[in-house]
């Protein structure tokens, strides 16, 4: 047959491709019979250079989740479309795969055609088997069940691991811009080996996850359900494909989670049944779309709410949160824990210090302080910037003597040479057990200590100084 003639009737990208059923392991078990203009621009700069009756990997590299939909278009004769998120070009493809008539019973032939978008379509994504559908209106319900987060995921990577039939099923975070990760769940099977993840995950396991990039490559995924599969990954991930093998892990598939174009995280699946392979990759692809967008949404919301309550320059609370803080207090839906107490300080000649040297060394003065605060702080501790030279910590669940070596340790540190120098005023709950009140008696004793500073220091008591 003339295939040239054939696919050149496709506006669309489109080339035939023959699948050998006899020789499962040759190199040449996928080959390029023909092709029309469109495919061949996308994988040649010049369309004479393309050769047919080739390899498919002589234009794009290997791709094992495109040969398994090669594979099952063949095998059950009847047209393959699936539609996922390629990292390498941030785009989505859609692809279409239909069985043609093949005059030998060892080749199958297969119309392959895709076209790729920058944004997901819904309705495309929607467009999937009966039971892949079930199991994400489940996690979607799932995800909506609480207001807990950290709940809500528990819940869903459970159900995951059912619908997958799997041994371990769990999600991984990552910040590849500071080279950062940590597990958010997962789930096992009640007869699994598997160690948990806590066991396996550590410092140098970060390295391995920049192999998954590579692995996963121009696809959507990546999939081991076979030993060859296993030494195909090992070629790029040689350290991680041993640690699988001494965990015992057998079969797996792993999912990016993406974001506005950018991987946040991981989802995979360990010790499935490779039929079921297809069944998983879809089901797991439709739901890494949705947790994806519920887990960026998370990540955004916990932003703001560090943003509001952050000061920026310092890195401390600020005075958004210390009022938040004793609002929670006075409400009695927080209470500030007894014994308390309560420490204000005042950053010593920072005026004099932004008018002689400008607000860059001011600046300075002010994150040491934080940073000196931090240094002497206590794990019951909580730091405020609550004005542009004021702090306050509190610190809750703390006997009278245990806060006066916690206030001493302030004093014996604002006027280290070479740091910035502070005054200091507390109060403990003993005196006034009522916050507002040892707030006041707190700050009162620190502008005495602060007349005592610049008594001892005028040329730095800006304040008073006159033109």
């Amino acid at each position: 047959m003339d295939y040239k003639n054939f696919v050149d009737n496709f506006s669309r990208v489109a080339c035939v491709l023959s699948v050998n059923l006899k020789e499962k392991n040759s190199e040449n078990r996928y080959l390029i019979v023909d092709a029309n203009d469109a495919y061949k621009h996308t994988v040649v700069q010049n369309i004479e250079d393309f050769a047919v009756n080739v390899p498919y990997t002589r234009y794009i590299p290997k791709a094992k989740n495109f040969e398994d939909l090669c594979d099952k278009c063949v095998r059950d004769d009847r047209p393959v479309h699936t539609y996922f998120d390629i990292e390498l070009y941030n785009a989505w493809m859609e692809v279409f795969l239909t069985p043609l008539a093949s005059d030998d019973s060892d080749t199958g032939l297969i119309l392959f055609s895709y076209e790729m978008n920058p944004k997901a379509d819904v309705d495309k994504l929607a467009d999937i088997s009966s039971e892949t559908a079930t199991n994400v209106i489940k996690t979607c319900l799932k995800l909506r069940e609480t207001n807990d987060f950290q709940e809500a995921m528990n819940s869903v990577i459970a159900d995951i691991r059912e619908q997958c039939a799997a041994k371990r099923c769990c999600i991984l975070l990552t910040d590849f811009d500071k080279r950062e990760y940590k597990l958010l769940c997962e789930d096992y099977g009640g007869d699994t080996t598997l160690l948990p993840m806590a066991e396996i995950l550590n410092e140098d396991f970060y390295r391995i996850i920049e192999t998954w990039p590579r692995l996963i490559h121009k696809s959507n995924c990546f999939v081991i359900t076979n030993e060859s599969d296993m030494e195909e990954a090992r070629k790029v991930a040689p350290e991680w494909i041993d640690s699988l093998k001494i965990d015992d892990v057998r079969t797996l598939v792993i999912y990016p989670l993406r974001s506005n174009n950018k991987t946040i995280g991981y989802i995979w699946a360990g010790n499935f049944d490779p039929a079921k392979t297809l069944m998983i990759k879809e089901t797991l692809g439709i739901t890494a779309f949705i947790l994806s967008a519920e887990i960026a949404n998370e990540q955004n919301v916990r932003k703001m709410k560090i943003m509001s309550s952050t000061d920026l320059l310092t890195g401390v609370y600020n005075r958004n949160a210390m009022n938040n803080r004793i609002s929670e207090d006075l409400n009695g839906s927080k209470p500030i824990a007894r014994p308390f107490g309560i420490c204000f300080i005042d950053v010593n000649g920072l005026k004099a210090t932004n008018d002689l040297k400008g607000h860059e060394a001011g600046d300075k003065l002010l994150k040491d302080v934080a940073s000196i605060l931090n240094e002497i702080k206590l794990p019951s501790s909580a730091i405020y910037r609550v004005g542009g030279d004021e702090f306050m910590v509190i610190t809750e669940k703390i006997k009278l003597m245990d806060f006066k070596k916690f206030s001493q340790s302030l004093l014996d540190n604002s006027e280290r040479p070479g740091r910035a120098h502070f005054a200091v005023g507390s109060c403990h709950s003993d005196e006034a057990d009522d916050v507002i009140k040892a707030m006041q008696n707190a700050d009162a004793r620190m502008y005495e200590v602060k007349a005592e500073y610049y008594s001892r220091h005028p040329e730095m008591d800006w304040h008073n100084k006159t033109e």
